[in-house]
């Protein structure tokens, strides 16, 4: 099934958004609906209006500097440590608000697993790696920690590469495994959705291929949202993708038809290779 939507984005001679993602039975996680953003007085974010699904892969796709990863720092509020930004729209996590006064911002993020560019495993153990955010909420009980770093680490597809080391420093694991170790920390707390910033961009390819069969694996559990500039990696891991242009939102649709039938000029020239 797909929805067919069209929003308005600008009236400075940008078309309309072309809006033709899939959707499934369990609806939207993630709904925004015309939120713009500034940086003082510079707009990086005009107009953006979308739903990202519950059990989907949301790929953001576009040239550098398109507004990309200030969307996806928009979902779980990273943006609010840059000094006079400010917001206009709205966020909606299953139907909460995510900006006004009454959010609790540090709820927020825990509900919000997030996975950066480089892997950036804490200088501690494996173990402990997994548990912090467990042990940030007070969690000490050692059982439920363990068996809490069990189930991450298998969820990260890392356990039994890792079972017999789990007192041993995380910063010895090759670079695959230290991204999937922070994959594991991020579900650890059993968040609702999962940010990937880039997760792959400091890898090579046989650890790049097993972080995207991973996200097939994890989607089933968790509304995925991935920023990657590697629009190969968008066309294998998503099942949507938006293509962003100067901080719009210029389609929004079925990853198969974004890369086979764009229905935009400016879609199908970024897609094609013609700039960006």
């Amino acid at each position: 099934m797909s929805a067919v939507a069209s929003t308005k984005v600008t009236d400075d001679g940008y078309e309309d958004t072309v809006y033709h993602p899939v959707t499934n039975d369990s609806g939207p996680e993630i709904t925004i609906k015309d939120f713009n953003l500034w940086y003082g007085a510079a707009q990086a974010l005009y107009g953006i209006s979308m739903d990202m699904t519950k059990g989907m892969v949301t790929s953001l796709i576009g040239p550098s500097g398109c507004g990309k990863s200030t969307l996806l720092r928009s979902l779980n509020r990273m943006n609010d440590l840059i000094d006079n930004l400010s917001v206009s729209g709205e966020i909606r996590l299953s139907g909460e608000p995510l900006f006004g006064p009454q959010v609790d911002v540090i709820a927020l993020r825990k509900r919000m697993g997030m996975v950066f560019q480089k892997p950036n495993p804490f200088p501690m153990s494996i173990a402990e790696n997994v548990t912090y955010p467990l042990k940030v909420d007070g969690i000490t009980n050692k059982s439920m920690l363990a068996d809490a770093c069990e189930a991450a680490l298998k969820g990260a597809a890392l356990w039994g590469e890792v079972k017999d080391r789990l007192k041993d420093s995380a910063l010895g694991l090759s670079g695959g495994q230290q991204q999937r170790l922070c994959i594991a920390r991020a579900i650890a707390g059993n968040p609702d959705v999962l940010l990937m910033d880039e997760p792959c961009s400091a890898l090579d390819p046989i650890a790049t291929l097993r972080i995207e069969e991973l996200i097939d694996e994890l989607k089933s559990s968790y509304t995925i949202v991935i920023v990657t500039h590697n629009m190969q990696q968008a066309a294998r891991v998503s099942d949507n993708t938006a293509f962003m242009y100067l901080g719009r939102l210029i389609e929004y649709g079925a990853t198969k038809e974004i890369f086979t039938k764009p229905r935009t000029k400016r879609t199908e020239e970024y897609v094609t290779g013609r700039f960006g």
